[in-house]
């Protein structure tokens, strides 16, 4: 005799995890294998084709070895993320790698040389404009490279080359970290954003739990009442209510055009509202009073309508009830015969007066209402509500079918709420008295 409610939003993880593993443990070695595959490349192509300058085999093959060598510093940063804070060597070892493919592979007359932006983008990409330096610090040791190997280096013409070389590679590393630091900046505040918006996401769930009935010990005995509210978002437009009313009980069930917080504000004003009328005898008048006190003056805003049913249910199973649009209320007899409630009437924010029908339950027939979530449930949408009819006639239990439901709900991602109650008359059985 309590009511169920599970969350609406299911975060996959996986994808943010793997991205999170990307950034993190292999990101280093993904970089490497990409430089260290160009670096082995370059020096398989120069050695095995007649139009490629070596210069300097053992330099060339010395720059593939420290590549090589990276490459396995990265791999085990992916192992142990401890080692990670030793990233900066692996670029480090990437710019003396690509100043030895140079000098091996005809020094100035090399074309391999613009491996190294490679390098310079991946340092400029980090955070801290300390970032610029690196690069061009690391720039600094592959175009000087020569001096190493030939302490007259190359002459002043060259060196004004290389010097022009080295004032573009740190204008991109200029660049790359201005935009890395934007992408951060647009990036933290979208997260401030989305926190934000979740934090006022939880606050309005839990308002809306919070006007759900808590369980059905306040109603009389001679009822059985069990709900299930499943939204498709944090906040649904889908409500379920119940109370004493009268020495009987009064149900609700509504569903609100839409989802999401404006849904759900609309559901708690409704709800409320109807509650608002428990001592009016006539269900309509509810829904009247629910129909004016959303009412909005401005003719230019959207059109928001919500369906409704709201039953008045007497200690002797008479059912006054209306229906506003919602069509989705069916009695279950104890023979397992099942009974649509039929209305023409209109929803609330579209119709202006709605008309009470009258039935009657007899012992243990079992009134249910869903929204139109719960069709959304089944794959044949034209066959859907002869499939829950069907669920009905099979299931006797309250409490097993508003299980069922739930459990449908749960197996996959919904596109609508899902909200069912289902309220089972069960007179208590009059003393025989004892006769003389």
């Amino acid at each position: 005799m309590t009511d169920q409610q599970q969350p609406a939003t299911r975060r996959s993880g996986a994808v943010s995890r793997a991205l999170e593993a990307l950034e993190t443990d292999s990101g280093p070695r993904l970089k490497q294998t990409f430089v260290a595959l160009l670096i082995t490349l370059a020096a398989l192509l120069s050695a095995f084709t007649p139009w490629l300058i070596v210069s300097d085999a053992v330099a060339m093959w010395s720059g593939v070895a420290v590549a090589l060598a990276a490459l396995v510093l990265a791999s085990l940063m992916a192992r142990r993320p401890a080692l990670l804070r030793w990233e900066l060597a692996i670029p480090a070892a990437d710019f003396v790698a690509v100043g030895l493919l140079r000098y091996g592979t005809g020094d100035s007359r090399s074309v391999f040389l613009p491996i190294v932006i490679l390098t310079v983008v991946w340092i400029a990409a980090w955070p801290g404009r300390r970032n610029i330096v690196f690069p061009l610090l690391g720039t600094c040791v592959t175009l000087l490279m020569p001096y190493l190997f030939d302490p007259t280096g190359p002459g002043p013409s060259e060196l004004v080359r290389l010097a022009f070389v080295l004032m573009v590679y740190a204008t991109l590393a200029v660049a790359v970290n201005e935009l890395s630091r934007q992408a951060d900046l647009r990036l933290d505040r979208s997260r401030a954003r989305r926190r934000a918006a979740q934090g006022e996401l939880d606050r309005a769930a839990l308002v809306q739990q919070s006007l759900l009935p808590p369980d059905a010990s306040t109603l009389p005995t001679s009822f059985r009442v069990f709900g299930a509210c499943v939204p498709a978002r944090t906040v649904g437009g889908d409500f379920f209510d119940w109370y004493p009313a009268g020495g009987g009980m009064a149900l609700t069930l509504g569903d609100v055009m839409g989802k999401g917080v404006g849904a759900g504000m609309i559901a708690a004003a409704v709800r409320s509202v109807i509650r608002s009328a428990v001592d009016e005898p006539d269900p309509a008048t509810a829904l009247r009073r629910s129909a004016v006190g959303i009412a909005t003056s401005d003719s230019s805003s959207e059109t928001q309508f919500t369906t409704c049913f709201h039953a008045r249910i007497d200690h002797d199973g008479v059912i006054h009830w209306v229906d506003a649009g919602h069509g989705l209320a069916l009695l279950r007899r104890a023979n397992g015969t099942v009974e649509r409630l039929r209305s023409p009437n209109l929803p609330i924010g579209i119709g202006t007066d709605w008309t009470t029908f009258r039935t009657t339950a007899a012992a243990g027939d079992t009134l249910v209402v869903v929204s139109d979530g719960v069709l959304d449930l089944y794959d044949d949408e034209l066959e859907a509500l002869n499939l829950f009819e069907a669920l009905l006639v099979r299931t006797p239990d309250a409490a097993a079918i508003v299980t069922a439901v739930a459990d449908l709900a749960s197996e996959e991602e919904r596109p609508d709420d899902v909200t069912v109650v289902a309220a089972t008359f069960t007179p208590a059985p009059v003393p025989v008295q004892p006769v003389g």
